[in-house]
């Protein structure tokens, strides 16, 4: 397997709101509901840093229970199988994914919100190094678990966004640009500095917990992104 770059912050992506094991948010719990979610917290927990260093047929049951400080048998009470607790850190990944393209509305200014889109996309890289490499193993797989997530609410998302892009292209406040693949461009950028942290850290020997190379890896991709999609004749 391919070594780590240096530890970076821990992921939130497992964390609060608790999660249903099919994946839905539960409500605040109380008492001796707290102290399952806290269970359930540090086996998602456990469960991310082991998948996304050693995959899903990597990682065992006994190697998660013992991370997340529970016994096996009681890790089953949370969880019938692996497979179900990695989709339940995927579900919660692709909930904080989603977040930054909010701010993609009809309104907003598109250069402003890219820009803030593309800083978005670098601090979640920052913050979830290992959310952002479990979903890229995943998806190098084939999405063989994630799958129907993907052809549903990750398309329906994303084609949403598309159709804000497409409207800002035809009213002639963006360069003419295909969305998808602007979407496309910018996810793969910024999170490079995530899936290939080894490979910078290598080449460079920086990487983004340094905030001043976080700022200057913002300030680049932006200015490479936007001077692409600015409107032609636009100022800079």
């Amino acid at each position: 397997m391919p070594r780590r770059a240096k530890a970076s912050r821990p992921a939130k992506a497992p964390g609060a709101p608790a999660e249903a094991a099919d994946g839905s948010a539960e409500p605040v719990p109380h008492g001796r509901g707290r102290k399952i979610a806290a269970k359930r917290t540090a086996i998602l927990g456990a469960g991310l840093k082991l998948f996304s260093r050693y995959g899903l047929h990597g990682a065992t049951m006994e190697e998660i229970a013992k991370a997340a400080h529970v016994s096996k048998t009681n890790l089953f009470y949370y969880f019938a199988s692996k497979e179900e607790i990695y989709v339940a850190i995927l579900r919660q990944l692709l909930e904080s994914w989603f977040a930054p393209l909010d701010g993609l509305k009809p309104e907003a200014d598109p250069v402003a919100a890219i820009g803030a889109y593309i800083r978005q996309k670098v601090i979640f890289s920052r913050d979830n190094p290992d959310a952002s490499r479990l979903f890229c193993l995943e998806i190098v797989q084939g999405a063989p678990l994630l799958g129907p997530e993907l052809r549903g609410v990750l398309k329906a998302v994303v084609d949403a966004k598309a159709g804000v892009i497409r409207a800002w292209v035809a009213a002639g406040k963006l360069a003419a640009v295909d969305p998808h693949h602007l979407l496309f461009s910018i996810w793969a950028t910024t999170q490079h500095y995530a899936d290939f942290a080894a490979q910078i850290d290598a080449v460079i020997g920086r990487d983004l917990t340094d905030e001043t190379y976080l700022e200057a890896t913002i300030a680049n991709i932006q200015r490479i992104v936007l001077d692409g999609v600015r409107p032609r004749g636009a100022g800079g």
